[in-house]
């Protein structure tokens, strides 16, 4: 990779098609440099996406540490020390300590399947976001990236895309059809972060062509 591509770590803990489809957009057009994927556990269907592409692998379990901030402040030093620039969140389930958002400041970017403030928090985590919408009534959903702070989807809206929530959707329906979108999306947003195209004033984000 050249080294005008900026770096970023990607985390995940569940099969990896977010991760997947960052992988793809990049094998196309490079515009950054995957340096890491980090996992939650070990096992996943992203770590074996990792492997298949050469991407240094890393495994940060609960279980190996004694608090999440011990955890997080291990994390620090590795992506730092590496030279990591951009965070990018594609189905990471762990809280993340302010600590480690202030470390980074506006650089930890993730994907949620709806469309924030909606459908969105603590316990909002896949299949269960499409059954409360669907369970509500919702007549629109769809996928928001955000900026990270310290508040589980709190953080100033990237970009959103809008789905079509329809009668005959069950919530595995559902998640499939934002998952298309979530696959655009993602990419996208990565590609403007790392090109330095997004522009953050408190809870506005401007992106330029």
């Amino acid at each position: 990779m050249s080294e005008k591509l900026k770096k970023i770590a990607v985390f995940a803990s569940g099969g990896g098609t977010d991760f997947q489809s960052v992988i793809d957009a990049n094998k196309k057009e490079p515009f950054c440099d995957i340096a890491f994927l980090i996992a939650s556990r070990a096992g996943i269907g992203a770590m074996e996406r990792a492997e298949k592409e050469g991407i240094e692998r890393r495994v940060y379990s609960s279980k190996d540490f004694s608090s999440l901030d011990e955890l997080y402040s291990e994390l620090e030093v590795l992506l730092k020390g590496a030279g990591v620039e951009y965070i990018v969140l594609a189905g990471w389930l762990k809280i993340i300590p302010k600590s480690f958002v202030e470390a980074f400041g506006d650089r930890i970017i993730n994907i949620h399947p709806s469309l924030i403030p909606a459908f969105c928090g603590a316990g909002y985590y896949g299949l269960k976001v499409h059954e409360a919408v669907i369970e509500y009534g919702a007549k629109i959903s769809g996928c928001t990236v955000h900026f990270v702070d310290e508040t589980p989807d709190g953080g100033a809206i990237i970009a959103q895309r809008a789905v079509e929530v329809l009668p005959s959707d069950t919530p595995e329906g559902l998640q499939k059809r934002i998952l298309e979108e979530e696959h655009k999306l993602l990419p996208w947003c990565v590609r403007k972060l790392c090109e330095g195209k997004i522009e953050k004033t408190g809870r506005k984000v401007l992106i330029k062509d």
